[in-house]
């Protein structure tokens, strides 16, 4: 299979994580300057082959990565959403939902938002909305949204709902635990004939020591959690969006 892009540097793709690299968790307007200079380094990678082209990896629902990933002048290769559970495909608009999905699994996804809402809504726990594979649930208060972790984990475990019970900076996430962003991962480079070798990561938090282990190369950017740094290749100066063109800069040819 001829891999559907080839650059003349080391790598052909950088799979970025998206909130605490690319964007701010807690919200507030995109950085679109900084991810402007992101889309003229994909728009110079795809004109050029001179530079890996960045694509996401993300557990946000498709909807908002799908946005980010035209913000950022991804036309080709594949994002990586809901931690693994889908990809889109931007070179024929396909939402590939990973197979081993099942109709079960997915009952257990409306399963256990019914459950969230009826538990632990009145304590003013909201679940994110456009995730159909998973369960992501915030809370201003991330100590206390932290606390609630036993009490997912014990209702997934006493009602037979086959989840994974993590967390970011700011949610805790719900995922099925037959995907993910390692199996999205290996979906993307099976669909595109890119090979592991020619991959490099960037991530922040614990989620993305699935995308250290998938790629040839890791970075971080310098707001990371300090369980990535043993896996990491490099840790940029500057944090966020700041450090991950940081990092780009390091891989290949500067960021415009």
């Amino acid at each position: 299979m001829q891999p559907r892009f080839r650059s003349t540097s080391r790598f052909d793709a950088v799979l970025c994580d998206v909130d605490g690299c690319l964007v701010d968790e807690a919200g507030g307007p995109l950085p679109l300057e900084k991810l402007g200079r992101i889309a003229a380094h994909n728009r110079l990678a795809l004109d050029a082959e001179d530079r890996p082209i960045v694509t996401l990896c993300t557990g946000r629902p498709e909807p908002f990565a799908e946005c980010l990933a035209r913000v950022i002048g991804n036309p080709l290769l594949p994002i990586v959403c809901e931690n693994g559970a889908w990809l889109h495909d931007p070179t024929d608009n396909a939402y590939l939902l990973d197979p081993a999905v099942t109709a079960e699994d997915l009952a257990a996804v409306a399963a256990l938002e019914g459950w969230v809402r009826r538990e632990l809504g009145s304590a003013g726990v909201s679940i994110q909305p456009g995730k159909t594979a998973s369960v992501s649930l915030y809370h201003p208060d991330a100590e206390l949204l932290e606390a609630f972790k036993p009490r997912l984990r014990d209702a997934a475990d006493g009602h037979g709902w086959p989840f994974r019970v993590s967390g970011t900076w700011s949610y805790i996430n719900c995922d099925l635990r037959k995907v993910s962003k390692a199996t999205g991962i290996a979906r993307l480079l099976a669909l595109t004939g890119i090979e592991a070798a020619r991959c490099a990561g960037i991530g922040d938090t614990a989620h993305d020591l699935q995308i250290a282990e998938s790629v040839a190369w890791f970075g971080v950017p310098h707001n990371r959690d300090p369980i990535l740094d043993d896996a990491a290749d490099r840790i940029a100066a500057a944090p966020g969006v700041d450090g991950v063109i940081e990092l780009l800069a390091h891989l290949g040819p500067p960021v415009p």
